[in-house]
């Protein structure tokens, strides 16, 4: 599981950091047009973290939203948030009745179980996700882009493309976009985290902080830029992250 710590860093920094923006625009620019065809009128956040993500879903498209997470150290700040769905539980074994919900969404959640463990989260999820409903995984990508933070945070495992998809399509699921993010900066994170970090014997720490105005600025163009392309239909060959959608057969 996530290490507890990270839980105040994430709270401090999930609204404005110029990660959590660029992430969220590449999945919205996906996830807008497939929820507008469909009839989406209960989502749920599986490893919702601090449940800040749930809330904006929430808004977004006027649904109800219930957050789980395993760890109630994420919890308490979507208690302090006003959230009134919040439950805390194992999404290897989600407290709901079949076909419950019509959008699960799981945000770098599955990459904290030991390689094959992620199977059974997979599957719960399919399970409460009705038919015809949408199923949208966030997981970091390719091993070698593991960093300090990623050993901070107890982060198990990192998916390829391939790995990501069959996963997914071994708990029925359709796969209707799969696509690598965080691409343009990958080159300069595989200095960082394979080169600087390993050269200079730097300790597991929290990548996640506040930085200064211009350099967040600078940081989030590219993953603003991602989000067009991909929205308009492009798959990126390699990034840090995936992004995955996929359907319930009805």
């Amino acid at each position: 599981m996530m290490n507890p710590a990270e839980f105040a860093n994430i709270a401090k920094s999930e609204r404005q950091f110029w990660w959590y923006r660029g992430m969220r625009q590449i999945l919205f620019g996906i996830l807008d047009p497939l929820v507008a065809k469909r009839n989406i009128a209960r989502a749920l956040d599986a490893g919702c973290g601090t449940g800040y993500f749930a809330k904006l879903v929430q808004q977004r498209y006027e649904i109800p939203a219930v957050a789980v997470d395993f760890g109630w150290e994420g919890l308490q700040y979507g208690r302090k948030m006003g959230s009134k769905h919040l439950a805390q539980c194992d999404v290897r074994a989600l407290p709901f009745v079949r076909d419950s919900f019509d959008l699960v969404l799981s945000m770098d959640v599955i990459v904290h179980f030991p390689r094959g463990e992620e199977m059974s989260a997979i599957a719960e999820m399919a399970r409460v996700l009705a038919p015809s409903g949408l199923l949208a995984i966030r997981v970091s990508a390719l091993d070698l882009l593991r960093s300090r933070h990623s050993e901070f945070a107890h982060e198990r495992q990192r998916f390829t493309r391939d790995r990501l998809i069959r996963s997914v399509e071994a708990a029925n699921l359709r796969v209707l976009r799969c696509t690598y993010a965080n691409t343009l900066l990958a080159p300069i994170a595989f200095a960082k985290f394979r080169i600087w970090e390993p050269l200079t014997g730097t300790a597991p720490a929290s990548g996640v902080g506040q930085v200064s105005g211009w350099l967040d600025r600078a940081l989030h163009l590219p993953l603003a830029a991602e989000a067009r392309l991909i929205r308009s239909g492009w798959n990126l060959p390699v990034g840090q992250s995936l992004v995955l959608i996929a359907e319930k057969p009805s």
